[in-house]
């Protein structure tokens, strides 16, 4: 809250003091001895309670229904910690959870066409659907339609302000995004009251971008901010995956540029869940998991358990395990559909289904 003083030279005066309490405490002297602070940084510091009122923003927390985190909690995004500017604290909104490290931002314009709001909304749907995260920065067009569609797969969705949590922007996501605190969280680095303006949309990004095992541009132009969020996914090791348009269509420009620059084409979750064998080190997976290379936050459902359990190295027909499993039509389609998906069987012509990713 104090005016000049960000992640880096919060680290400084953190390295040099110890603790939080004794940079407040500190003399203007003392606070200038620190590695990139200024006379004005050191007397902001040095006068914060007579500019900052912190009584005020806990109590606002509080009524809000809000909580705090920093990077010593447990739950702070850990591929977050491992940029090189961290948020020093992030304003939660619901709740982030140990799983949400399976996590794909999908990211696009505000001024977006039908077939950027269709696709968003799709893809949203297919890796929430699988267990998989996904995060957005709450704007209007595709970031939008990517947490409407992760809501409708009833999974976790979550939603990176460029304002303080308190202010809906844009207005009409006000219900949208109780629904996302209701179902996975609204976060923000910025304290209550703090309106959106050109520089807390890039800070925005970069958390966006940080806390994400790779990033989805759907549609954007040369110009979008998306492409910003893809930058820094590049900078921090992340994977960028990029949705391809009509080559007449301006909005598509910027996805297309960025898969001449090596962004992965991505047409389908598919495309995106390939990529995550690389991502996660074997070390991380359950042993179990270890041969089929399914991410650990992707569990299976009872109905997906039968019908698997039904299936082997030898061919099965739709009939065969629709028996087999004792289920539905209906739920050993849909069941099938998602273990295709988690790359845990495969089809063959003729509606035949067989353990095995699609690649053995």
């Amino acid at each position: 809250m104090i005016e000049g003083v960000g992640p880096m030279r919060a680290r400084s005066l953190l390295e040099h003091f110890g603790e939080a309490p004794r940079v407040l405490g500190a003399s203007e002297a003392e606070l200038l001895r620190v590695r990139n602070v200024g006379v004005d940084t050191a007397r902001a510091i040095h006068d914060w309670e007579k500019n900052i009122d912190l009584p005020g923003e806990l109590q606002r927390i509080k009524d809000f229904g809000v909580h705090v985190l920093t990077q010593s909690d447990e739950l702070y995004p850990a591929s977050l910690r491992e940029i090189y500017d961290p948020p020093l604290v992030l304003y939660v909104k619901g709740a982030l959870a140990a799983k949400d490290k399976n996590a794909v931002a999908l990211v696009g314009s505000r001024m977006t066409t039908h077939y950027g709001i269709e696709t968003a909304r799709k893809l949203a749907y297919q890796l929430a659907y699988l267990g998989v995260t996904v995060v957005s920065g709450g704007a209007r067009g595709v970031d939008t339609s990517a947490h409407q569609g992760a809501l409708t797969a009833k999974g976790r969705t979550i939603a990176v302000l460029g304002t303080g949590i308190n202010l809906v922007f844009p207005s009409e996501n006000a219900d949208l995004f109780e629904r996302i605190a209701a179902n996975g969280a609204v976060i923000t680095q910025f304290p209550f009251n703090r309106p959106a303006d050109k520089q807390s949309f890039p800070i925005r990004n970069r958390i966006v971008a940080g806390m994400t095992l790779g990033t989805v541009v759907v549609e954007a132009n040369l110009s979008s901010g998306a492409l910003i969020t893809a930058n820094f996914a590049t900078e921090y090791g992340r994977q960028v995956f990029a949705v391809p348009g009509r080559i007449d269509s301006p909005r598509s420009k910027g996805c297309h540029d960025l898969i001449k620059k090596g962004a992965k084409l991505c047409e389908g979750a598919e495309d995106i869940l390939s990529e995550f064998e690389y991502l996660f080190p074997a070390s991380n997976r359950p042993p179990t998991m270890n041969e089929t290379g399914v991410l650990p936050a992707l569990e299976l459902s009872a109905n997906e358990q039968a019908v698997y359990d039904t299936l082997s190295a030898e061919e099965s027909a739709i009939d065969e395990i629709i028996r087999r499993s004792g289920l539905p039509a209906s739920a050993v389609s849909v069941s099938l559909l998602g273990l295709e998906m988690k790359r845990l069987i495969r089809q063959l012509p003729g509606k035949l289904f067989v353990k095995g990713r699609g690649g053995e």
